[in-house]
This record gives structure tokens, sequence and C-alpha cells, in this order.
């Protein structure tokens, strides 16, 4: 009896699965740091997300659904993708076309004369760039100004 009790006790304590394994929504959830009523919503919304359902429809996502959504995930929490957009973008160019787009590495920022980084930037880059925007803050009071005229 034992014995029937250690994969289940494994399981409690968090033992990994391997790669090709299914994982239940609120595995994903955890791995993905999402809770398990946006996968759902996800769900709703993109048709490529399609878990497989079992008995009482306990949803197992493969490998491939759990990139997907991870994909999703990064487009729309950190590169600032709107729902409609993700959805174009899989009307597009497909679920392959999004997972390559996770893997290629962002470009590297352009350092030229026109690039300023704070750790770059010396004492003059500083004083111009003070100077232009008080140029700056004196147009649009300017402009404040007029405005506020032409409405009275």
């Amino acid at each position: 009896m034992a014995e029937a009790a250690q994969p289940v006790e494994a399981r409690r304590r968090g033992a990994a699965k391997s790669a090709s394994a299914f994982r239940t929504i609120s595995e994903v959830a955890g791995e993905l740091d999402v809770p398990q009523h946006v996968l759902r919503f996800w769900e709703s919304k993109f048709i490529q997300v399609k878990p497989m359902k079992r008995g009482g429809g306990r949803r197992y996502y493969r490998p491939e659904d759990i990139e997907l959504l991870r994909s999703i995930r990064e487009l729309l929490y950190t590169d600032g993708y709107t729902i409609k957009g993700v959805q174009k973008l899989l009307r597009e160019g497909g679920v392959k076309a999004l997972a390559e787009r996770r893997h290629v590495p962002d470009p590297e920022p352009e350092v030229g004369p026109d690039s300023v980084s704070g750790a770059q930037a010396d004492a003059s880059d500083v004083e111009a760039l003070r100077a232009a925007l008080a140029d700056l803050v004196e147009e649009l009071e300017r402009i404040a100004t007029r405005l506020r005229k032409a409405l009275e």
C-alpha cells in the first residue's frame, strides 16, 4: 500500500514531469504565472488554443499548447499587444510564426552619435538635454496661453 501512495505523494511534492507530459490547467497556470480563469478566457478568444478535454471537462494541455500560451502571454503582458493584435498575428502567420517570433532575440540597441545612454551621457549631453527640454516647456506654455485666449 505504501508503494501505491508514493506516486501521489511525489506529485504533491511537485515532482517534475517530463517535457512531453500533458499538464492540467492548474499546472499550466502556475508555470505561466496567470490565473486559471485567464487560461479559460484565452481559450475562448484564441481558437488555436485547444487543450484536450477528458471526462467532466477536465483540461489537459499538450507541450505545444503550453508554448502557444507562453507566446500569447508574452505578447500580451510583455510586448503590449491587445487580444485583437495577437489574434491578427495568429491569423496572418499561424501558430508556428508566433512560436518562432518568441525565439528571435531582440536587436541590440544602436549606439551612435544620436543615441544617448544614461551610462554614457557626459555632462555636456545632460546640459544639452536640459536646454532642449526647457525650450519645449516654454513652447508648450506659449501654446497653452494661446489656447486659453482662444477659448475666452
